[in-house]
């Protein structure tokens, strides 16, 4: 039945609801869903319980900071397209799959307020952190300083697109779901560049490694249904 899973809270729901000890919410983040869904690199293992993922997350939410699942972190409804930080299991995997190194130049593709570009700084040698939009820009170029993520920039600019100036990339990131990734982003990968995705929504959703070959279907790494990234929506076709 390959990877699917429930989703479940990390403790009771009448507990997280109340959780403020983070640091604590944090190590059992890392015991029980991580170490306990094939999450075996010890730096990376390091990554999350050293990244405080509650800083990422608006105030009001922050005692759901460390659910096992995607947390929103904007409604529809506000100023922008819905968001969310994706589940901490499929962003672990994801980053395990890209196998980071201290030398990598990294893409982080809708960071998002940061913490996805957050855990890549302790993996990687520097990080590109691109976002379209600009009020959670801003929230991303707050709090990753603030934790020391200074190897971090944060850019603006259409998603879709990504951000050849930087490039080229060892390791890109996209940090929620597309229908499809665009060619450019193979082109922004170096020739031995890693790419992680979730491509996909609902159940036929899967994480997926690329090369920087541009076609085929990557390597299946897990079954995984995160939110979607805005601005990667298929194009349907016109008719008469």
């Amino acid at each position: 039945m390959g990877d699917r899973r429930a989703r479940r809270p990390v403790v009771p729901a009448s507990e997280a609801e109340f959780m403020t000890d983070f640091e604590a919410a944090r190590r059992v983040m890392v015991d029980r869903q991580l170490r306990t869904r094939d999450v075996t690199d010890h730096a990376i293992l390091a990554a999350f319980a050293a990244v405080p993922r509650e800083k990422f997350v608006p105030s009001g939410r922050r005692n759901l900071a460390y659910l096992d699942d995607d947390l929103p972190i904007r409604g529809a409804n506000e100023s922008g397209p819905a968001r969310s930080m994706i589940d901490p299991v499929v962003l672990a995997r994801m980053v395990q799959a890209l196998r980071p190194d201290k030398d990598d130049v990294a893409l982080v593709v809708g960071c998002a307020t940061g913490y996805s570009a957050g855990i890549l700084s302790r993996l990687a040698g520097s990080v590109v952190a691109l976002e379209a939009d600009e009020d959670l820009a801003e929230t991303a170029n707050t709090v990753l300083p603030e934790i020391g993520a200074d190897n971090v920039a944060v850019v603006t600019g259409d998603l879709a697109a990504g951000y050849p100036g930087e490039g080229p990339y060892d390791i890109i990131l996209f940090d929620g779901a597309v229908e499809k990734i665009p060619e450019t982003f193979f082109d922004q990968l170096k020739g031995d560049g890693r790419l992680a995705c979730v491509v996909g929504h609902g159940g036929a959703a899967a994480l997926r490694l690329f090369g920087a070959s541009k076609g085929g279907e990557g390597r299946f790494v897990m079954n995984a249904a995160v939110a979607a990234l805005p601005g990667f929506e298929r194009q349907e076709a016109f008719q008469l």
